[in-house]
């Protein structure tokens, strides 16, 4: 079988949906359709993976109760990280900015790597096992283009505690945590990223980031 061609038309909307990514903190509460769901996940099962070792695990976190803990947590987190800040002028940004979705997003998701697993027989990770974790990494952006393209967004919550989460969740012991994720539908679409807009950090041009030897 011939793989497709994909015309300058798909580039476009491509390069469209890559520019519209959002790392969403403001979410709509309306609940997600199981199916809608379960096909994002499905779609995030096919993101390349080292030796093909599918090591992504998604926890759903479906208990009120838990995204609370979780909520009060990544609070925690957050205002210890802003009072480590040496500039008050930063201070003053970092503590006007929301960072998470948590109490918003119709869904969670806890993101680990299975470091045990037997799939893919250790194939491409004798010297470097982390990659792995970068395989995890490639099927969450999996997930968030696909999403984004049906009209979602998704925020990764990094201002949490690895340890915290992985004892909350109560996760198998070979299990490292990745990423905490809120996907729903996002209150204030735009295709500038919040921080560009808060002027937080700028877009680098990505000259900037590539060398020659």
């Amino acid at each position: 079988m011939l793989p497709p061609l994909f015309a300058p038309s798909f580039h476009d909307d491509l390069a469209t949906l890559l520019t519209w990514r959002r790392d969403s903190r403001h979410f709509r509460s309306d609940p997600l359709d199981e199916a809608l769901v379960a096909e994002l996940l499905e779609l995030a099962q096919r993101a390349p993976s080292v030796g093909n070792s599918q090591p992504w695990r998604f926890v759903r976190v479906r208990s009120e109760a838990t995204r609370a803990s979780l909520a009060r947590h990544v609070d925690a987190e957050a205002a210890k990280a802003g009072a480590r800040m040496p500039a008050a002028d930063r201070r003053a940004a970092y503590g006007a900015l929301k960072l998470h979705g948590l109490a918003d997003a119709p869904e969670v998701i806890a993101v680990f790597c299975d470091d045990a697993t037997p799939a893919g027989l250790g194939l491409g990770a004798a010297t470097m096992p982390q990659t792995r974790e970068w395989s995890v990494v490639l099927a969450i952006h999996t997930l968030w283009l696909a999403a984004r393209a049906r009209g979602l967004g998704l925020g990764w919550v990094s201002i949490v505690e690895p340890a915290f989460v992985t004892a909350l969740l109560e996760v198998p012991a070979a299990w490292r945590f990745v990423a905490l994720l809120c996907l729903g539908h996002p209150q204030e679409p735009d295709d500038v990223p919040e921080l560009e807009r808060r002027g937080w950090q700028a877009r680098i041009d990505w000259r900037e980031n590539v060398s020659e030897r």
